[in-house]
């Protein structure tokens, strides 16, 4: 039977040597001298280094090994006051040779070669796997993301912030290579499909699609020519996306969720027409109208959260159709409203004395030369505070009023997405000139928009929050006595809450 052990002894010199050993059954059959430490911090070191050799690949993410005693010198029984002891065995086995045949050198210090953020790189390629990213097999496009979550620079500086963290780093043209690969290959589609299988196992509603548009501004006053021209002016088409979406998922019964500025008749006539269903937010110019009724009877009265439905004719001519119309009233939401009335009237209380700006002015009555507040207007604005509305095609046994108010309250965290994108990973300004390049840029940012929400939603934390804390958990390496060992970095207590909170469910 074969055995691996480590042995610490006493050497001559009143150092400490670490040695690993081989034994078949009671022969020793090989003594690997590690070196010898003369402090504390050597001999943790050197342990380190022989537990790597006996059980390499151990889990960095385990917290046991950093909170663990660490080794004292003091501790390791001193046989050397009494050569008689054992004295000749001992400095036969402490002399070890080297492959080239010469003794290894005793050096008392050591120094520090390399720092990394190995916990952030571990943590943030494990969020990468767990979102089923890695059926790319492109380690080049995921340092590109990864890179991005951690520090938003060009694709030549990314090589700079993977070196920081102490990431494998792919040559520049490698990274150039891999986003042709991504065009080519549709990593676009891939990555999709992974999130949306992610979802699925994750309990997400794969049938309500949040739907928002949002700007990406190219450094260019130019647009392109021809049809298939890439920057133009102008807001996303919605059809072509949620086709997209709906082929690409195989999906059916779709509910699309969008706010007040999808709400023209034709557009919502177009997404019935398509076969879709949708929630969309409602002006309330139209309340006072639609709940004639409640303020015959109730007068401005309303309770807090009250939901009250209507239905309503939208478009015109051969466009025209009924629409149920949900509404909601808070009185936070009021308080809200109310103060934003106060200043629009100081505003055209200020306009109607000389001492403002006409234009652009609520409230304000011009006739001539004359200014006037326009109470009528007030009166209205002061009716509808607190109220806000909602418009769907879905009958009420499909989704009563508090599931449709609750579908589209959901409608921020793509209103959150677009900050990311803008803000944390800084997708625009896009400065590269040809549309696969500009399409496989925009690939990596919503690659690394999935990892970082997944990562949101695990720790609690905003994804700048955690690249911070984690970041600065730096490991460090040590040559000593012609050995490289990697030390774990002490974690804070913040450090730690976060790791706790990323490893719960696994």
């Amino acid at each position: 039977m074969v055995s691996r052990f480590v042995r610490k002894v006493r050497t001559s010199s009143g150092a400490v040597a670490v040695q690993i050993v081989t034994r078949r059954g009671r022969q020793t059959e090989q003594v690997e001298h590690l070196g010898s430490a003369h402090t504390d911090a050597e001999l943790a070191l050197l342990l380190s280094a022989a537990r790597e050799r006996l059980s390499p690949g151990q889990d960095a993410l385990d917290l046991g090994d950093l909170v663990s005693v660490a080794p004292r010198i003091d501790d390791v029984a001193d046989w050397t006051a009494s050569r008689r002891a054992g004295q000749a065995e001992l400095e036969d086995a402490v002399p070890a040779i080297s492959a080239g045949g010469r003794p290894v050198s005793v050096n008392a210090g050591g120094r520090v070669v390399a720092t990394s953020s190995q916990l952030l790189w571990q943590v943030l390629t494990g969020a990468y796997a767990q979102l089923g990213l890695e059926v790319l097999a492109d380690e080049a496009f995921r340092a590109m993301v990864l890179a991005r979550i951690v520090e938003p620079t060009s694709k030549a500086d990314s090589l700079r912030v993977l070196a920081d963290l102490g990431a494998p780093a792919p040559a520049l043209r490698t990274l150039f290579r891999s986003l042709k690969r991504c065009r080519d290959n549709d990593y676009r589609d891939r990555i999709a499909k992974a999130c949306t299988a992610f979802s699925a196992t994750a309990g997400g509603l794969s049938a309500l699609v949040m739907y928002d548009c949002t700007t990406l501004h190219f450094e260019t006053s130019d647009e392109d020519v021809g049809p298939h021209g890439l920057r133009k002016v102008g807001m996303s088409t919605l059809l072509p996306v949620l086709r997209a979406f709906r082929e690409r998922h195989g999906l059916t019964g779709m509910v699309v969720v969008a706010d007040a500025g999808m709400l023209s008749a034709s557009n919502l006539n177009a997404i019935e027409d398509a076969g879709f269903s949708f929630i969309v937010g409602s002006r309330i110019t139209k309340a006072p109208y639609d709940l004639a009724a409640h303020f015959t009877r109730h007068g401005d009265y309303f309770a807090d959260g009250q939901i009250l439905e209507s239905s309503r004719v939208m478009g015109s001519g051969k466009h025209e159709r009924q629409r149920r119309v949900v509404y909601q009233w808070s009185f936070k939401r009021s308080q809200r409203d109310n103060k934003t009335i106060n200043a629009q009237i100081a505003r055209a209380e200020k306009a109607a004395a000389g001492k403002a700006p006409v234009t652009r002015t609520r409230f304000l009555k011009v006739t001539g030369a004359a200014r006037e507040l326009n109470h009528k207007t007030i009166d209205r604005a002061r009716q509808l505070a607190g109220l806000k509305g909602y418009v769907t095609n879905l009958g009420p046994a499909v989704m009563d009023g508090a599931a449709v108010i609750a579908a589209y309250h959901e409608l921020w965290q793509v209103e959150a997405s677009f900050r990311m994108t803008k803000s944390d990973l800084r997708a625009r300004p896009v400065f590269h000139h040809e549309r696969e390049a500009i399409e496989a840029h925009l690939t990596v940012v919503f690659a690394a928009l999935a990892v970082s929400r997944y990562l949101q939603n695990r720790s609690g934390v905003s994804i700048k929050k955690l690249v911070q804390t984690l970041r600065a958990a730096r490991s460090a390496t040590i040559d000593i006595n012609g050995q490289r060992l990697t030390l774990d970095p002490e974690l804070t207590p913040a450090a730690r809450a976060l790791l706790r909170k990323l490893q719960e469910g696994h």
